[in-house]
Parts: C-alpha cells; structure tokens; sequence
C-alpha cells in the first residue's frame, strides 16, 4: 500500500539578513513584496502567485527551505526509513513542530507542521500569537 507524498508543499524558503530592516528595505520597499509578518528577529515577506514565503531572518547564516508536511516526527521517520538521515530531531516552534533532515545526497531541508496553527498579527503585521489549527468537519456521508 502506498503511503502517499510526504511534502505537501514549500512553506518558506529562508534568507539570512544580518539587519532585519535593511532586509525588509530591500525585499519590501526596492522589490516591491508585501510584509505578511514580522517578529523582532525574522518576517514573512509574500510572493504575489504562491502562499510560500520568504523569511527573513537574523539568527542563522544559511539559507533553508522549509517543506509543510502533516506530522513532523512521522514525516522524520518516513525519512530516515527511505534513507535519509535527521539532522536537528523533532522541536516545538510557535505554529507546531519542526525537524531538520537530508536526503541521501546530503541535501538538507526542514520538515514542518502547523499543528498549533497559523501566526496571528496585529494591524502593524507583528506577530501576536496563532491561530488555533482549522479542525476537519465531520460528515455525515
């Protein structure tokens, strides 16, 4: 039985930025990108054809590209199971859990869930909490 796509799809990609506001200048106020939120170290910039990201941020110096998947300890078993290995094991974040793995060739990404739900901003697009996950109706089919 098949076990279907584990990647839904690209939540975010990662760009390091040593000064959030000169970051936010360029991608913003040069580019053009709108600002859908922003927390003292990091801020989710929209593209205008996709609901995937950019986060800016000032904390790691690489790049990532972060994966959405259902479960992230399930999607990390799935990993290593196919031959791929866990960097970073599974770890809360604000919207649910993370975990940092590799495929076989060393290509490393981040698995990501949203079980604790979307951020929540205020009117200045700074982040205030989440939004509780949307539960799956019941159907009575």
């Amino acid at each position: 039985m098949s076990k279907g796509p584990l990647l839904r799809k690209i939540d975010c990609v990662e760009f390091y930025v040593p000064d959030l506001e000169q970051g936010l200048a360029f991608y913003c106020h040069e580019l053009g990108h709108g600002l859908l939120w922003r927390t003292p170290t990091s801020a989710g910039i929209g593209l205008p054809e996709s609901d995937a990201e950019i986060v800016l941020q000032t904390e790691r110096q690489q790049r990532e590209v972060d994966m959405l998947v259902d479960a992230a300890d399930e999607a990390a078993r799935r990993v290593v199971q196919a031959g791929g290995t866990v960097l970073v094991p599974p770890f809360d974040v604000q919207v649910g859990r993370c975990a940092v793995v590799a495929d076989p060739w060393g290509n490393r990404f981040v698995l990501l869930d949203l079980s604790r739900g979307l951020l929540k901003t205020d009117e200045h697009r700074n982040v205030i909490g989440y939004e509780e996950p949307a539960r799956p109706s019941q159907s009575n089919a």
